[in-house]
C-alpha cells in the first residue's frame, strides 16, 4: 500500500513538472491580469512551434498597456520570419505616443529589411546630426578650400524600406559642397558667406530616394588649403621649359650633324683635289711625249703660277697689316 502511494505521488510530481515545463502558468496569469486574452493551450502550442511564449506575451502586454491591440498570430509569424518582436513593439508604442502613423505591417517590413525600426522612430522624433568628413574643393581662383559640414536629418518612415542610407546622404552633401565651392569666383566669397553653400546644397533635393529628410546643412569649418592654380602654372612652366630645352637640343644636334656632314664633304673635295693635282704631272708628261706641250709653254705656265703665288702672298701680308 505504501509502495502504491509512493508511485502515485511520484507520478503526480512528474505530471506537475511536465505541466510547469510546457504550460507556463505564471506567464498565463500575468497576461490574464493585464487584460491580454490568451489560454494555456495556446502557450503550449507556442512551445511546440519553437516560439518563446514570454517574448510574445510580453510584447502583447506592452502594446495593451499603450492602447494598441496586436494579433498573436501576426507576432508569431514575424518571429518565425526572423524578426525582432520586442523592437517592433517598442517602435509601435513610441510611434503611438509621438502621433506618428506607423502600421504594424510597415513596422515589421522595416524590421525584416534589416533596419532598427525602434531607432528609426526615435530619429523621426529626435533628428540626428551627422558630421561629414573633410570635403576638399577648389574655387575658380585656384585656391583650395577644406570644408566640414553638419547635416541634420530626420528618418522618413515611409521610405525606410528601399531608401538609401547615411552614406548616400553624406556623399550627396559632399558633392554639393564641391560644386558650390567650384562655382565661386573667389575663395574669399566662400569664406565671407559660407551660408551660401548651405542654401545652394539644400535646394538640390539631396534627400530624394533616401530614408532620411534633410532638415539643415550647416558649414562647421572652412580651412584654406594649397594654391592649386599656382602649382598648376608652375608645373606648366616647368613642362614648357623642358619642351624648349628638348627642341634646343634637337636643333643643336641637327647643327652638329650638319657641320660634320659639311666637314666630310670638304674633306672629300680636298681628297679629290689632291688626287687631281697628283694627276697633273702625269698629264704634263703625257703632253710632252705627244708634243702637245712645249718647253716654252711649260715655262710660261710656271711663270704664271709663280706670279699668282706672289700676288697671293702680298695680298695676305697687306690684310695682316690692316688687321693689326
Amino acid at each position: 500500500m505504501e509502495v502504491m502511494t509512493l508511485i502515485m505521488v511520484g507520478l503526480a510530481i512528474l505530471v506537475l513538472l511536465i505541466i510547469l515545463r510546457y504550460f507556463p502558468i505564471g506567464l498565463w496569469f500575468q497576461a490574464m491580469v493585464t487584460g491580454v486574452r490568451i489560454n494555456l493551450l495556446q502557450l503550449f502550442f507556442m512551445r511546440i512551434r519553437k516560439v518563446p511564449p514570454r517574448t510574445i506575451v510580453t510584447a502583447m502586454i506592452e502594446a495593451k498597456k499603450a492602447g494598441i491591440d496586436l494579433d498573436r498570430d501576426a507576432l508569431e509569424a514575424h518571429y518565425l520570419a526572423g524578426g525582432h518582436v520586442s523592437s517592433v513593439t517598442h517602435a509601435l508604442v513610441s510611434a503611438s505616443k509621438a502621433n506618428i502613423d506607423l502600421p504594424f505591417q510597415m513596422a515589421t517590413a522595416i524590421d525584416l529589411a534589416g533596419r532598427d525600426v525602434f531607432e528609426a522612430v526615435q530619429m523621426s522624433v529626435n533628428p540626428k546630426v551627422i558630421d561629414t568628413p573633410p570635403v576638399t574643393a577648389v574655387a575658380k581662383d585656384g585656391i583650395q578650400l577644406i570644408a566640414k559640414a553638419r547635416v541634420t536629418v530626420r528618418a522618413n518612415i515611409e521610405r525606410l524600406v528601399g531608401g538609401a542610407g547615411e552614406d548616400t546622404v553624406l556623399a550627396r552633401v559632399g558633392e554639393g559642397i564641391v560644386s558650390s565651392i567650384g562655382s565661386a569666383n573667389s575663395h574669399k566669397e566662400v569664406l565671407e558667406n559660407p551660408d551660401n553653400i548651405s542654401r545652394t546644397v539644400l535646394t538640390k533635393g539631396l534627400d530624394q530616394g533616401t530614408a532620411f529628410e534633410i532638415l539643415s546643412i550647416d558649414i562647421a569649418d572652412i580651412d584654406i588649403g594649397k594654391n592649386i592654380g599656382a602649382e598648376l602654372q608652375t608645373d606648366q612652366a616647368e613642362a614648357d621649359l623642358k619642351v624648349a630645352q628638348a627642341k634646343a637640343e634637337e636643333r643643336r644636334a641637327f647643327a652638329v650633324a650638319h657641320e660634320q656632314e659639311m666637314r666630310a664633304k670638304t674633306q672629300d673635295m680636298k681628297a679629290k683635289l689632291i688626287e687631281a693635282e697628283a694627276e697633273v704631272p702625269q698629264a704634263m708628261a703625257e703632253a710632252f711625249r705627244t708634243g702637245n706641250l712645249g718647253i716654252m709653254d711649260y715655262y710660261k705656265m710656271k711663270n704664271v703660277d709663280a706670279d699668282t703665288k706672289m700676288r697671293d702672298s702680298i695680298s695676305r701680308s697687306t690684310d695682316d697689316k690692316d688687321k693689326k
